[in-house]
């Protein structure tokens, strides 16, 4: 959905509390219950209620409309408060608050003929009013159940403020850092990106998917689909791939979302092999329901259909007809269903069956969110004042936000901070709040966040000495400043001439022991329609950087970003590095608390960083070709790069602690396995540093040979364990022939017999193997 149209302005912790580390090795979250097919007593209500709606208020319930609101409640835009009086709105979104929520509902159950309630909407996307880290930092803490706990508070708070229907999770495979919603989704891997589909799905929906809960919300997952695989990395463009591609690397996190319950799918806005996905019948209805045997309703993304006039598909009539056709339940704000629907029905180019379906697979989503029992959800003032915010919300944020952060250098050990440093603070994003909560954050208030300034002088506390400048702003690009604005950036930016801000800074930084440099994007600078052809720093920042490099200072860079960047020079020149991401409401704290050792960094990449733009698309599980590269110099006719190695400059699955791991080399429990046979795989971990810290211990395969060509490398399995230091672990996998299968040529998902090699490691690159054989 697109952002500059939405308004910017989540009762209980779990009793296992966010503050303590997992102690105990963390595996897959294991499969929850699915959604269900109606059962008798649902088919009969709404069956009885379809049967004395008339074709008008069938078509209506498919109408999703945008409804802007101020703090004393909803501003209904023209017409819509008629429509809904005429039962010819079936959800809204953009309004929230008790007040507001209860005003339209209101409307709809008091006012319309058959008194059906209204699907409130709304882009909770990483966290509502308590915001958690992007979804890209959410995936790097490696932590299921804490990503879990995010969304659960999140959905708790969007319940508490009167939303039902929550526009999450985005679970887009994506391997072009330039496309702005990287930020959004887990990152490249499917395997990991299933996982956290699933978590977040039951983190909304509740463990058993049981919605009437007042504390639950419906999910509906994003964007479906491929629309991670733009092409150039740029918003909205099309998509192209072969069926094999998308089942092996695309498509099995939206899967997973599936099999674990999501009730509700939105669209995605890109064309897939030629045919938009909001008119592509094999996706919204072969794949999705028939092979997949998803029950929930489909709703476009944001007027995605009239948007497919501009993609080559006909007028509105003609684009009405093809988006219903092809198993689109619900209109997002276009009315293009409303519109046309009737006219398209008289035509025959609709079946009434088809539209009565439609209205049938909304009003059970109502059903199963207990609307016709509560319409109003258990939604009250007092509940919103006990729910949002709470301490322990804002404690979990915290939490989240430092299990996120991604140590990418730490040369001399110069990190973690002295208590007792002269810490010069310097940068762009330095004292920016309201960048912390980073693109997406829905309702969240940039005021009540903590920044990095603040984070450090909050955990310092009156030992360390603390000295600021600005040093450079995040762009001197008038025209990216201009375009951030108009959609409520707010970049302030310093008047002075960039060098003369630069001069300030090295001042502060000569007379202070240490540099703390935060650096990056503007959180403008990444998510919907922010896509960006050069992922380098913006403006002046590295000038800035090699000005303080000068000194001869420890510098340590801190990044603040919703992708990954190329950032050759920072990682030869940094004394250390630290991927903060943006970390939400907490963000300041969080950062602190691990620049001083409160909390040793565990996060893990989950995208693969480029040493340069040149070299993307860069993933790690790619195929090898029939010319590989070894790393030979002079070996001229390979595939490979004149200026540039191929590998990047951080790996999928990397991140360092304040102390040192080793990983052991794998032990296989057979050398051989049948079809029907499994194996175990064990490797020791060892902490062999001077600090407590955890390790995500990464399980990877490689099918060797194989009648189509396979991947480098898979990841199949991980565990995130806690060792106090000189600790050491045997950790076991379990493999069965199920991780071994694949999508072959005929799309027949089989496992082949051959060799198999088996590598552990403590990131995709540094792995020890070991070979086993599946037979026949």
């Amino acid at each position: 959905m697109t952002q500059s149209t939405r308004i910017r302005a989540a009762l209980f912790l779990l009793t296992l509390g966010l503050g303590a580390l997992p102690a105990a090795a963390q595996q897959a979250a294991a499969p929850k219950t699915a959604l269900p097919a109606a059962d008798a007593k649902m088919t009969a209500f709404v069956s009885n209620l379809l049967g004395k709606m008339t074709p008008e208020e069938k078509i209506g319930q498919l109408n999703l409309v945008s409804v802007g609101f101020t703090v004393t409640g909803p501003v209904v835009s023209q017409g819509v408060d008629e429509n809904i009086k005429q039962g010819r709105v079936g959800a809204v979104l953009n309004t929230f608050t008790p007040v507001a929520a209860r005003k339209l509902q209101e409307m709809a159950v008091k006012q319309s003929r058959l008194h059906i309630p209204l699907i409130l909407g709304f882009d909770v996307i990483h966290g509502h009013r308590t915001i958690f880290p992007v979804p890209l930092g959410l995936a790097a803490t490696w932590d299921l159940p804490a990503i879990e706990r995010s969304a659960h508070i999140a959905g708790q708070e969007a319940a508490a403020d009167g939303i039902n229907w929550v526009y999450s999770p985005m679970v887009d495979i994506a391997r072009d850092p330039r496309w702005g919603r990287v930020m959004e989704g887990a990152g490249e891997d499917p395997y990991l990106g299933s996982q956290i589909a699933r978590a977040m799905v039951h983190g909304y929906q509740g463990p058993t998917n049981d919605m009437t809960r007042p504390e639950n919300v419906m999910a509906c997952l994003k964007h479906f689909a491929l629309y991670g695989a733009a092409e150039a990395g740029r918003d909205y463009n099309t998509t192209d791939m072969s069926r094999q591609r998308m089942y092996n690397e695309y498509l099995p996190p939206y899967r997973a979302a599936v099999e674990a319950g999501v009730g509700s799918v939105m669209s995605s806005f890109n064309d897939v092999n030629g045919i938009p996905a909001t008119a592509n019948k094999w996706l919204m209805t072969d794949l999705l329901r028939t092979q997949w045997g998803f029950n929930g309703f489909v709703a476009t993304d944001y007027t995605a259909i009239n948007e497919l006039s501009a993609h080559g598909l006909g007028d509105d009539k003609k684009v009405s007809e093809l988006a219903l056709n092809a198993g689109i339940d619900m209109d997002m704000v276009g009315e293009i269903f409303l519109k046309n629907l009737a006219q398209n029905i008289k035509d025959g180019t609709v079946k009434q069956a088809d539209v009565d379906l439609a209205c049938r697979r909304v009003l059970e989503a109502k059903y199963r969110l207990g609307l016709f029992t509560d319409p109003y959800h258990g939604v009250s003032e007092a509940r919103a004042k006990q729910v949002l915010m709470q301490p322990a919300f804002v404690q979990a944020a915290r939490d989240v936000a430092r299990r996120s952060l991604v140590l990418l250098k730490n040369e001399n050990q110069t990190l973690p901070l002295k208590n007792t440093a002269n810490i010069a603070v310097v940068g762009p994003l330095a004292d920016r709040p309201l960048d912390m909560i980073g693109s997406w954050s829905g309702a969240g208030d940039g005021k009540q966040a903590v920044s990095i300034l603040q984070g450090i002088k909050n955990v310092g506390g009156s030992t360390i000495r603390v000295s600021y400048a600005h040093g450079a702003n995040v762009t001197e690009d008038d025209q990216m400043i201009k375009r951030l604005n108009e959609n409520g950036a707010q970049l302030n930016t310093d008047p002075r001439p960039a060098d003369e801000q630069i001069a300030e800074a090295v001042r502060n930084a000569q007379a202070a022991e240490v540099i703390v440099a935060v650096v990056g994007e503007s959180s403008g600078m990444t998510g919907e329609a922010a896509s960006r052809a050069d992922i380098g720093l913006p403006g002046r920042q590295l000038d800035l950087l090699k000005a303080l490099k000068a000194t001869g200072k420890p510098l340590v860079v801190v990044l603040c970003n919703g992708r990954p960047l190329t950032l050759p020079w920072e990682d030869q020149n940094a004394s250390a590095m630290l991927e903060t991401w943006f970390g939400g409401t907490q963000a300041g704290n969080a950062v602190a608390d691990v620049l001083f050792g409160r909390y040793n960094p565990s996060g893990k990449l989950t995208m693969t960083f480029p040493r340069a733009v040149g070299q993307i698309p860069i993933y790690y599980n790619h195929k090898s070709t029939g010319r590989p590269y070894a790393g030979v110099l002079l070996d001229k006719y390979k595939s490979r790069y004149l200026d540039l190695p191929n590998d990047p400059l951080y790996p999928f699955g990397y991140g360092l602690s304040y102390t040192t791991f080793t990983v052991s080399k794998p032990k296989l429990s057979a050398a051989s396995i049948g079809m029907a046979g499994a194996l175990d795989v064990a490797v020791t971990v060892q902490n062999t540093g001077q600090a407590d810290g955890e390790e995500v211990v990464q399980l990877y395969l490689r099918d060797v040979v194989g009648t189509s060509t396979r991947p480098v490398q898979e990841l199949k399995s991980f565990q995130k364990v806690l060792l106090k230091k000189g600790e050491s672990r045997q950790l076991t996998f379990h493999l069965t022939v199920e991780d071994l299968k694949f999508y072959n040529d005929d799309l027949k998902f089989v496992a082949e017999p051959g060799e198999f090699q088996v590598m552990v490691g403590s990131n995709s690159r540094d792995v020890q193997m070991a070979s086993f054989t599946l037979t026949q």
